[in-house]
């Protein structure tokens, strides 16, 4: 996949992953960059910044993500590169169902909505590339946020039947799956002193989005399904293939010390 000369488009880039890749898009050369959020003054402020263009959208709302891409079909006659980045943290366990709900609806259902709008357009040409932010937890777990843990992987599910449907018709397919990123998703949990997102930002270093903007212009490059801005996640992975009791163990101790010393 090509950024120089793309349309691009990315969702949730008012802040955070979403916004150092429109950034680094438009510095790579892309056509245009089109930054959505539901923010509009955060979309607005990134827009201006790349010289894109804004638009306000609630990736959970399927009409209002197909008028957005129709919209930069009108005014671009393509979409060469979209990025379904929006996501949320719960903190919940199993009983909280609008949590569940909430997960489900903005790490599941917005890729699925996200696909749907634009797989047309770029079926017709024979070329397009799909990218979703999922998470290491999409590959492991998350310890502390159940609804995450099990929407990612959702995600990530979604990811390879989208590669494996369409990868033979010219759409490609990447998947995103960091663990720690220093952005308000990990930050203010830990400065509220959640255990678990010590857990977190222990198993590995806490990258900046700029780190995980590089990882996804060398993925794309090399039209790389999985996207791994830390590399040990593919050991603890094929740790996970190898001996699920044993990680599952291992897992087990670490959170155990780690609720314990925050006793």
């Amino acid at each position: 996949m090509r950024v120089q000369g793309a349309i691009t488009l990315v969702t949730g880039a008012g802040s955070g992953i979403g916004a150092a890749l429109a950034r680094r898009f438009a510095a790579e050369g892309a056509e245009h960059v089109v930054v959505a959020d539901r923010d509009a003054g955060a979309a607005a402020r990134v827009a201006e910044e790349v010289g894109g263009t804004a638009v306000t959208v609630d990736v959970r709302d399927p009409d209002a993500v197909r008028r957005m891409v129709e919209a930069t079909l009108e005014q671009h006659g393509r979409v060469d590169l979209l990025c379904s980045n929006a996501g949320m943290a719960t903190g919940a366990g199993l009983d909280d169902p609008a949590a569940w709900q909430a997960a489900y609806e903005v790490h599941v259902m917005a890729h699925v909505h996200a696909a749907h709008a634009v797989l047309p357009s770029m079926l017709a040409r024979g070329s397009g590339h799909l990218l979703s932010t999922a998470s290491a937890a999409g590959l492991l777990t998350s310890p502390g946020d159940a609804p995450y843990a099990v929407t990612k992987h959702a995600a990530v599910a979604l990811a390879e039947w989208l590669a494996v449907t369409y990868g033979g018709r010219g759409i490609g397919v990447s998947v995103l799956c960091p663990m720690g990123v220093d952005t308000p998703l990990l930050a203010e949990p830990l400065a509220a002193g959640d255990q678990y997102a010590r857990v977190v930002a222990a198993s590995g270093a806490v990258i900046g989005v700029d780190a995980v903007a590089d990882a996804v212009m060398d993925g794309l490059g090399r039209d790389a399904f999985l996207i791994l801005p830390h590399p040990e996640v593919a050991t603890f992975w094929a740790q996970k293939a190898a001996d699920p009791e044993r990680w599952l163990s291992g897992m087990r101790r670490l959170v155990d010390a780690w609720t314990a010393e925050g006793t």
